[in-house]
């Protein structure tokens, strides 16, 4: 499985603030804080918009560090993505990531 997909499933490398940070973009910052913040209901602002993939040391967003279940609970099962736990198919969280980028079942099953 290639380094770049999340735990998730999801291609870190077409998530825009992965791609702000490897171009230091900081228009794509300002877009997608602003995208964001919309979606989520929160103030997100360019800044917080740095990341360089959700199974990789460095950057990340707040959300991905901090707030992201299913990354919490892939750290605390020891797997590297959720596909190499037996009861992600069955998984709510993921199920949810699946139901709008069907590619990451794809990932998760690859």
């Amino acid at each position: 499985m290639r380094d770049m997909i999340g735990y998730c499933g999801l291609d870190c490398e077409k998530c825009d603030a992965y791609m702000a940070t490897v171009h230091d973009d900081q228009a794509l910052r300002e877009k997608t804080a602003k995208l964001w913040a919309e979606l989520n209901h929160a103030p997100i602002l360019p800044e917080h918009i740095n990341c360089e993939g959700c199974r990789k040391n460095g950057a990340k967003t707040v959300f991905c560090e901090h707030l992201c279940e299913i990354r919490k609970c892939a750290l605390e099962k020891g797997v590297s993505t959720c596909g190499g736990c037996s009861e992600w198919k069955a998984c709510a969280a993921v199920g949810a990531i699946i139901a709008n980028n069907p590619s990451a079942m794809e990932n998760l099953e690859g």
